[in-house]
């Protein structure tokens, strides 16, 4: 493994999970890619598997005050429609997911060091480089959820995730493309 690899937590399809993580928290269940789709108007994220299907995708609203999101699976059923709060002082985004379940991602003021996300609603926590989107997600117990890298160098904001709790597949997806979302909104305001 490159140091690239080690320091991005990144790893393509077919390269098989990232071994950092692997020697952390073990094999994961599954892996999938998240990769922004270029020319779309409504920022559309597709999300795959290791054979290149489309698992899940989105459709943003074009006029992006509050932030709409929904996505939906293969077939096109909604799986979770996710909203920013158009003024708050902790940057909140709503998720709400097609079962009706409800939790918000929000960041904490005055961090210069870093950023710290908190997810209300769900008892979850995220840690490592929010910024970066080289994290872990954890449950209640400590135990990972999902581990995520990002692509240091990419025009398509490309993920990889490494799931370990598979049924939290969709609520995962939900949050990194919120994630996602929050990060492209501010290198847009900062530019």
């Amino acid at each position: 493994m490159s140091i690239l690899s080690r320091l991005q937590g990144f790893h393509a399809a077919g390269e098989g999970p990232n071994e950092v993580n692997t020697e952390k928290y073990g094999v994961p269940a599954r892996s999938i890619y998240t990769a922004l789709v270029s020319g779309d108007l409504h920022q559309k994220i597709e999300v795959k598997d290791e054979q290149g299907q489309t698992l899940y995708w989105t459709k943003s609203s074009v006029f992006a005050l509050k932030g709409k999101t929904d996505v939906f699976d293969a077939s096109g059923t909604q799986v979770a429609h996710l909203e920013k709060k158009p003024v708050s002082l902790h940057e909140k985004h709503f998720i709400t997911m097609a079962n009706g379940q409800k939790f918000t991602l929000s960041n904490e003021l005055l961090h210069v060091v870093k950023d710290i996300t908190n997810i209300e609603g769900l008892d979850w926590k995220i840690k490592g480089n929010i910024i970066g989107l080289n994290f872990t997600l954890f449950d209640q117990n400590d135990e990972p959820v999902a581990a995520i890298g990002q692509k240091m160098v990419s025009m398509h904001d490309r993920y990889s995730i490494d799931l370990y709790q598979p049924q939290y597949e969709k609520i995962v997806v939900a949050i990194v493309i919120q994630l996602q979302k929050m990060l492209t909104a501010r290198r847009e305001n900062n530019e």
